[in-house]
């Protein structure tokens, strides 16, 4: 068993930056992918960034160059960075955790979820 609490969301306004954390708890030697969604009303869930052990790391289109992805294992945690932030970056954004070991763009494919941090870019 996983536990998954993101922390860091909030209102910023367009061309702000953000920081989310997410803090893993229990069986966490059994993650080996930790990604970040968003999902924002009206669309799917959608990968923005994951990152495999400490190294391998996956962007989104669109988030590429505007987001980084960190992980401190010693401490159970993960981190997504945003800059350059646009109101169509506005979501609920997911920590989830995945126990094999490639990345996979598919939300049903990790196991664990925190319950979700609200974003909202302003104009």
């Amino acid at each position: 068993q996983v536990q998954l609490v993101e922390s860091g969301g909030g209102l910023v306004q367009a061309g702000g930056s953000l920081s989310l954390s997410c803090a893993a708890s229990g069986r966490t030697r059994s993650i080996n992918v930790m990604g970040w969604f968003r999902q924002a009303p009206g669309k799917e869930r959608e990968l923005v960034a994951a990152i495999r052990g400490s190294s391998g790391i996956y962007y989104a289109d669109s988030m590429k160059g505007r987001a980084t992805i960190s992980r401190d294992n010693a401490k159970n945690m993960a981190y997504l960075q945003m800059t350059n932030l646009k109101p169509e970056d506005s979501a609920v954004y997911y920590c989830a955790a995945r126990q094999l070991v490639s990345i996979v763009l598919a939300a049903h494919a990790y196991e664990y979820w925190g319950q979700g941090t609200q974003v909202t870019v302003s104009s």
